[in-house]
């Protein structure tokens, strides 16, 4: 799998690509770590190249929400295909996440919610 990382102000963003798996999910926990480890912990996840994920990427993912609103910040999801909105949906965590078709929108729903407050 391959980390794609870069800021968006204070949006931050994780672009993933191939299998979101056992193998693979320590390293994005620990992203997901530093990336809301100060508030505001904004983060975009765009799972747009992401051909797989398992329980353990679900945890992970789960975490970083937990973690990020804590801090008064969200995780927000882009560009799931078919096969991984469906694991979302069958496990009911696309009512947990905000979940956007591409990250442009992801990142401009965090843009609206700052200009309203």
């Amino acid at each position: 799998m391959e980390l794609l990382t870069r800021s968006e102000g204070d949006i931050k963003i994780l672009g993933l690509s191939g299998r979101f798996d056992i193998q693979t999910a320590h390293e994005v926990s620990k992203w997901m770590q530093d990336a809301t480890s100060s508030p505001p912990a904004q983060v975009v996840v765009n799972l747009s190249d992401v051909s797989f994920l398992d329980s353990t990427a679900l945890s992970t993912l789960v975490q970083g929400l937990k973690r990020s609103r804590e801090l008064n910040g969200d995780v927000r999801l882009c560009g799931l295909h078919q096969p991984v909105r469906m694991i979302f949906e069958l496990t009911r965590l696309d009512k947990a996440f905000e979940i956007y078709n591409t990250q442009e929108d992801a990142i401009q729903a965090f843009n609206i919610l700052e200009s309203t407050l």
